[in-house]
């Protein structure tokens, strides 16, 4: 009987211990066009290409989160709100309970529409 309720006891807890574990390093990385900015919200939508689909990633952009803007061999600094829908980004980002959050941002170029 006690075993039982150990064995419970520990199938509930495993879980929320492992929840609340928070990723240091990213797992996964994304590169595309930025759909959306929310600065408010923090939050950006992302584009990109998953075979012959598309697939849109919506990150939590922390205010500690650096981000670049890649010119020549330099990475300078930039705001969340310097980013614009159009611009081709490299995200690296983690999952958490809440939703995918970036780690690092560099914006590598920009999208431009239609034929000149």
């Amino acid at each position: 009987m006690h075993r039982v309720s150990l064995l419970s006891l520990a199938s509930f807890i495993a879980p929320l211990a492992l929840a609340a574990q928070q990723p240091t390093t990213p797992h996964d990385s994304v590169r595309g066009a930025i759909r959306a900015v929310d600065t408010g919200a923090r939050t950006l939508e992302v584009t990109t290409g998953v075979g012959l689909a598309l697939r849109v990633v919506h990150l939590q952009v922390p205010a500690a989160v650096p981000i670049t803007d890649q010119k020549g061999s330099q990475g300078a600094p930039i705001s969340l709100a310097e980013l614009k829908p159009g611009d081709v980004i490299r995200v690296s980002f983690g999952s958490r309970p809440t939703g995918f959050v970036a780690y690092t941002i560099e914006r590598v170029g920009r999208m431009d529409a239609g034929v000149p």
